[in-house]
């Protein structure tokens, strides 16, 4: 028997592009994935996120939804042009989540905000390789708390900016889809800028509130011993997961990162006192965890990747199979790399600062096959992910890390980005009729969120 005992909470996480849809109304303006959107063979099949999975018109049924499943916990985003046109705030988007919120709390769930996850207003000139964008966002978050912060006690800055950095301005599998690795240094230093000014505004403004950020980890084991190997091993490592937690519970980027990117380094690009800035004290680490890679130097005469490339540090590293079994993403199924990396994480840099982490993603996409009712049998693949990493948590927890709640991703199949719809996170399905039908994984989740423990 796995228990989490007393005070562990569990819930979902969903965001607001993913799943929202009416991308035009009640006066939201576009945002850069509208945009990208539109580009030709940006996105699978052509497809976006004007209807998604309509949850603009059906939160109330998706509200009741997470009560029904037992789930105490909801982690949604709020969508930054949905609520502010420049510096007006659109009243009309600012009452959906007023709402939302209010719906959760009649549920008894507790509502938890991601300020952003990835839906930056297409207007804003530079998006985040300008400094200027990161005091917008504070403006942003504090008229958020503004209106919300009354009801809702726990605020997440950011979600991912590896992914709102390097896979969107290097990488450009993601919007804006630019392919310039000096944009990426400059956006993401922009967005823990924005971290950091924010953490600073809203403290002042509410002492009491939760305060975090989300990052995502992929632990990168070298495939051999070879100092080629290990090379790419601690490169990748650095741009993929020290490269935003250093700065904000250090102070400082990794020196080693610094040296390996000194050749495409914005000479201006930190000025006085943002270091210190970025390092405000947060509350909360939000991880988020699919899978752990291992990596290898190309062998001798092998072609390295080609293309665009967000491992900015190491673009000629390659993954290599280890035979485990693999996602529909065809990522790696490894739960004790996730054991790892939690225990790595509370040892090396929350835990000396006590800081709690909290799981805001786990989960996996499958190729799911409904039945005549719509029903998925995940039991075999989903259900067995969810289960395996969830043990992997606990021992974390035996092994003396300080967690404190698992956020599933995610509640509902919906938009992944540039994948399209191809790709169902959900542990519970959306048919074509946009019927909710929850999967095995769904039930089984929700006899843990009730219970806390689960039979190993």
């Amino acid at each position: 028997m796995t228990d989490f005992g007393p005070g562990f909470f569990f819930g979902a996480a969903t965001s607001a592009y993913q799943i929202e849809g009416a991308p035009a109304e009640d006066g939201k303006e576009e945002s850069i994935w509208d945009v990208f959107c539109r580009v030709p063979g940006a996105i699978v099949n052509g497809e976006d996120g004007s209807v998604a999975v309509d949850h603009y018109h059906r939160y109330r049924e998706d509200v009741a939804l997470m009560r029904d499943l037992g789930l105490s916990t909801y982690r949604f985003s709020v969508s930054w042009p949905r609520v502010l046109n420049g510096d007006v705030v659109n009243e009309k988007g600012m009452d959906f989540y007023s709402r939302l919120v209010d719906e959760l709390l009649a549920n008894d769930i507790t509502p938890w905000l991601t300020l952003y996850h990835w839906d930056l207003p297409a207007a804003l000139p530079g998006g985040w390789t300008n400094r200027d964008t990161a005091k917008r966002f504070v403006d942003y978050a504090t008229a958020m708390h503004e209106r919300l912060g009354d009801r809702v006690r726990i605020w997440t800055t950011l979600n991912e900016p590896w992914c709102s950095s390097f896979l969107s301005y290097a990488g450009g599998h993601h919007a804006p889809g630019q392919t310039d690795p000096v944009a990426a240094i400059q956006a993401a230093h922009h967005l823990l800028l924005a971290h950091g000014w924010t953490i600073k505004a809203l403290r002042e403004l509410d002492p009491g509130a939760s305060l975090g950020i989300t990052l995502n980890f992929t632990p990168a084991i070298a495939a051999s011993d070879s100092p080629a190997d290990v090379d790419v091993a601690r490169r990748l490592d650095g741009t993929n997961n020290r490269y935003f937690i250093e700065p904000i519970t250090k102070g400082a980027y990794p020196a080693d990162v610094l040296a390996d990117l000194a050749p495409i380094w914005p000479t201006d690009l930190v000025a006085d006192g943002d270091l210190a800035d970025i390092a405000a004290p947060i509350d909360i680490l939000g991880v988020n965890y699919y899978t752990t890679n291992l990596v290898a130097a190309p062998g001798p005469g092998a072609e390295p990747p080609s293309g665009p490339n967000p491992n900015i540090s190491a673009p000629e590293a390659v993954t290599v199979s280890r035979g485990l079994p693999v996602t529909a993403m065809d990522w790696d199924i490894d739960p004790d790399g996730f054991r790892q990396l939690l225990v790595r994480l509370h040892n090396e840099y929350t835990g000396p600062a006590g800081v709690g982490l909290v799981i805001t993603e786990n989960g996996a996409a499958f190729d799911d096959v409904a039945d005549a009712d719509g029903f998925v049998d995940d039991t075999a693949d989903r259900l067995a992910y969810l289960k395996s990493h969830l043990q992997a948590v606990h021992q974390a927890m035996a092994e003396g890390a300080d967690i404190r709640g698992y956020l599933a991703w995610s509640l509902l199949d919906n938009f992944e980005w540039a994948f399209g719809y191809a790709k169902r996170f959900g542990i519970v399905r959306v048919d074509d009729e946009l019927r909710r039908i929850p999967k095995a994984s769904a039930l089984w989740f929700a006899d843990v969120a009730r219970t806390g423990r689960f039979e190993d």
